[in-house]
């Protein structure tokens, strides 16, 4: 995908081999990881993003967006990450993380 398809700041979720993942450009920076919560069916595209963290909009758990983390509860478990690579322009989701 382009890179100017993704606005800094504001997550989409795409679809990738069947898997829902949310996409996220902060700066230069473009971050994959899972699109569902760990904690709640809730789609974190849908979620706020404060520097390299997302927050679950349904209850609040936040997940850094590097390595997918949990750092907030509710969520007790990490959000699944998958590698990024980026060509120029051009953004590339990979589910081999």
């Amino acid at each position: 995908m382009p890179i100017t398809d993704l606005i800094p700041g504001k997550p989409k979720k795409i679809e990738v081999g069947g898997k829902d993942i949310c996409v996220a450009r902060i700066g230069d920076e473009v971050f994959a990881i899972g699109d569902v919560c760990t904690h709640s069916e809730a789609s974190l595209s849908e979620g706020d993003i404060s520097d390299y963290k997302i927050e679950c909009w349904l209850h609040g758990a936040e997940f850094d967006l590097r390595d997918g983390k949990s750092l907030t509860p509710p969520a007790t478990e990490d959000a699944e990450v998958f590698a990024v690579t980026r060509d120029g322009d051009t953004v590339t989701i990979s589910l081999n993380s």
